[in-house]
């Protein structure tokens, strides 16, 4: 019986371990990421294009990058490996604006 117990409690927490593994921006990076990226794009596509494109943009860097790979790309003391700005670009890619 207290088997059957140990497997309710343990259940619920096994299913919350994928939802740990996904990146979380460090306080303030998303905010600076969409300040600094807004500010860029609008000289292209316009203010309202911008920031639909930066968020899309964020989204897709929380998505498939780890918290200290969004900490490297977001570094104002030491710029991040162009390998690691090459994948940034091509998750930001699927954002272009139309």
């Amino acid at each position: 019986m207290r088997l059957i117990r140990l497997f309710a409690l343990a259940a619920p927490l096994a299913m919350l371990l994928p939802l740990s593994a996904q990146a979380a921006w460090p306080a303030g990076a998303r905010d600076a990421f969409m300040k600094d990226c807004t500010e860029a794009a609008a000289q292209t596509i316009g203010e309202a294009n911008a920031t639909k494109h930066c968020a899309c943009g964020a989204d897709e860097l929380n998505k498939k990058f780890t918290t200290q790979e969004i900490t490297q790309l977001m570094s104002k003391q030491t710029p991040p490996s162009p390998e690691l700005v090459k994948k940034a670009q091509g998750a930001i890619a699927a954002c272009k604006a139309q």
